[in-house]
């Protein structure tokens, strides 16, 4: 399966993202290690006679630099009210720099271990963190980066699969047909939510973009901050069924509000946020199968199964949006 002649992050080897970071200025000590991450190209960089660095090269053409810089403008922002977050090295005055035709960034290694969302005490700490960080998103809007929206990761991505023809001929009616169910029961959500309002969110806020020390949480990637409703943030914090989620938000919610009120309202798109991020995810992985990491991955992704799965997981969604919405317990 190929949809593109170009493979992204060709020609980055090795000693090209040495000579990146030693453009900088700085002088590396040969020490380097990949770090997980498959839409950009992240790496561990040892320094001389300092602590390792991260650089972190952008994938090509996903983000505008303008789009870049407001991601790298709000984490400054965060920085300044002193939250937790990773913001890039500002260096000569710029966050931004481009080494062999290749963007990247820089930025200080920050230690810790994946945390427990199950556990009430983190799920508090994470919605006080979550409503600073709302805070200061909510302070302007970006400019420039997309909006997480129904057009954008719902109808988008399901119009891309179709015209590209990923989905396996035998299921493509019967994907489509589910998908367009799903896709009305996203906007029936939405409807009864009403107007919400949108701010600059972290936008994929699960375990592996938190790193937990002994002083808390640490954010250490906002690659996919985007406008949107301050509920796409917390949704993604929580597990299980209904009766679970809804004690792990009761948590969630008493940090929370803690330092910022919640829109009760926004609790109507939780299961469609959770739809719009599955057909999102199926046409992402589709687009990128140039990439050579992708196939190597997931590499179920090309086969019948995959496609059925997505099919019985729609359906359970279309079933979802059609309860209650949940309630904090």
């Amino acid at each position: 399966m190929t949809h593109s002649d170009s493979v992204p992050f060709a020609g980055l080897r090795p000693e090209r993202i040495l000579d990146a970071v030693e453009s900088l200025g700085y002088r590396c000590d040969g020490a380097l290690m990949a770090l997980n991450s498959y839409e950009n190209r992240v790496w561990q960089i040892g320094i001389d006679d300092s602590p390792p660095l991260i650089a972190k090269f952008y994938r090509p053409e996903r983000w505008s630099d303008a789009q870049i810089a407001e991601e790298h403008a709000f984490s400054a922002a965060m920085v300044a009210d002193e939250l937790p977050v990773v913001a890039p090295l500002v260096i000569g005055g710029k966050t931004l720099f481009v080494h062999g035709g290749f963007r990247f960034s820089l930025f200080p290694r920050q230690g810790g271990r994946a945390p427990e969302f199950a556990e009430p005490e983190i799920l508090e700490w994470m919605g006080r963190l979550m409503a600073r960080i709302h805070l200061v998103g909510a302070r302007e809007p970006f400019a420039v980066r997309e909006t997480l929206d129904i057009q954008r990761f719902g109808i988008d991505s399901r119009d891309w699969l179709l015209a590209n023809h990923v989905i396996p001929p035998e299921l493509e009616t019967v994907w489509q047909g589910v998908a367009d169910q799903a896709l009305e029961g996203v906007r029936h959500c939405y409807a009864r939510a009403g107007q919400v309002a949108h701010l600059r969110l972290h936008g994929d806020c699960h375990a592996g973009n938190v790193l937990w020390t002994q002083d808390g949480p640490h954010f250490v990637d906002f690659d996919d901050a985007r406008m949107g409703p301050a509920i796409q943030d917390l949704w993604m914090l929580l597990s299980g069924d209904a009766e679970e989620m809804g004690l792990q938000f009761g948590h969630v919610l008493a940090g929370y509000e803690t330092f910022r009120e919640f829109d009760d309202r926004e609790l109507q798109l939780v299961e469609a946020l959770r739809t719009l991020r599955l057909l999102h995810h199926s046409a992402w992985l589709a687009r990128r199968w140039n990439d050579p990491a992708f196939p190597a991955a997931f590499p179920w992704f090309a086969t019948n199964r995959y496609w059925e799965e997505r099919i019985l997981e729609l359906r359970e969604q279309i079933a979802a949006m059609q309860e209650s919405a949940l309630v904090a317990r």
